[in-house]
C-alpha cells in the first residue's frame, strides 16, 4: 500500500492515500491492482480505471473515453429536484453516461418517468445501465432528433449538461479531461455555446406547458446562454452556488393561458 502511494504521489495525484485505497478495493488480485496502478500513474482518472464515479450519493458506472459526471453538476440535479413533481417525465439530454437522470430519478419521491439521449453509443452502454434502476429509456441520436414522437409536448423537466468548453480552450484543460474524455463532450464551438443554442431553440417543442429546461453554464456564458433560451420562447432565470462553483440557467416553458 505504501509504495502505492508513493507512486501515485510522484505522479501528481494530490489525493494519492484515498485514491490509493480505492484502487485496492477496485482490485481482483496483484495483476489487477498492478495494471489499475499503471493506469493511474499513466494520467488516466481515477474514475476510468476503477469503472465508477460517485455523483449525488450514487456509484454511477463510467469507463475509458466516458465523460466523467462533475461534482459542480450536483448544483443542477438539485435544482431539478426542486422542480419535479412525483411522476414527472424528465428527459436527460446531451445524457453521456446517464447520471444527471439517474440523480433526479433517485431523488423525486415517487419516481419519476425517466428518458435519456446522446449522440455517444459508448456513452449510452453506460447511462442504460445507470438508468435501469429507475426505468429510464435511453434513446440514440443527435439532440431531438433522438426522441420518439410521443414524447412531444410531454417532457415536464429538461436536464442538459452539454459541452461549453470554447474549442480554443480545450487545449487548457487538465490532461485527464482533454486526453482521455470524448472531444463530443467537452467542446462547445467558437464561444462554447453551439450545443446551448441549438437545445434552446428546440426546447418549447418538447416541453409541457409550464416545463422547465435546466442548462449548466459558467458564469461568464450565463448571459449568452439566457438570451438563447429567451430566444427559444422560454422565461429565463439563472441561479448560481458559491459552493460548487456552479450556475444554471433556467427556463420555463409558458403556461397556456387561463
Amino acid at each position: 500500500m505504501t509504495s502505492i502511494v508513493e507512486r501515485l504521489r510522484a505522479a501528481g495525484c494530490v489525493f494519492a492515500e484515498e485514491e490509493a485505497g480505492l484502487l485496492v478495493a477496485a482490485a481482483t488480485d496483484d495483476g489487477h491492482l498492478a495494471g489499475m496502478v499503471a493506469r493511474r500513474v499513466g494520467g488516466e482518472p481515477l474514475e476510468h480505471v476503477v469503472g465508477w464515479a460517485e455523483f449525488c450519493g450514487l456509484r454511477v458506472e463510467v469507463g475509458a473515453g466516458a465523460f466523467v459526471p462533475r461534482r459542480r453538476t450536483e448544483f443542477l440535479v438539485q435544482e431539478a429536484v426542486d422542480l419535479a413533481r412525483p411522476g414527472a417525465v424528465v428527459l436527460d439530454l446531451c445524457c453521456g453516461v446517464g447520471a444527471l437522470g439517474a440523480a433526479v430519478a433517485a431523488q423525486v419521491p415517487g419516481g419519476v418517468e425517466l428518458h435519456a439521449a446522446d449522440i455517444d453509443p459508448a456513452a449510452l452502454a453506460y447511462a442504460r445501465r445507470n438508468v435501469a434502476p429507475y426505468g429510464g429509456a435511453v434513446w440514440e441520436g443527435d439532440l431531438y432528433a433522438a426522441l420518439p414522437a410521443e414524447l412531444r409536448g410531454r417532457v415536464d423537466v429538461l436536464v442538459v449538461n452539454a459541452p461549453y468548453v470554447p474549442t480554443g480552450e480545450i487545449g487548457l484543460m487538465p490532461p485527464e479531461a482533454r486526453d482521455h474524455e470524448p472531444l463530443v463532450s467537452l467542446d462547445g464551438g467558437a464561444d462554447g455555446l453551439d450545443v446551448h443554442r441549438r437545445v434552446a431553440a428546440g426546447a418549447l417543442e418538447w416541453l409541457a406547458p409550464g416545463g422547465h429546461l435546466l442548462i449548466e453554464t459558467s458564469a461568464r456564458q450565463a448571459p449568452l446562454t439566457a438570451s438563447a433560451l429567451t430566444g427559444g420562447g422560454l422565461v429565463v432565470r439563472a441561479v448560481s452556488s458559491e459552493e460548487l462553483y456552479a450556475t444554471v440557467v433556467i427556463g420555463r416553458a409558458p403556461a397556456p393561458a387561463a
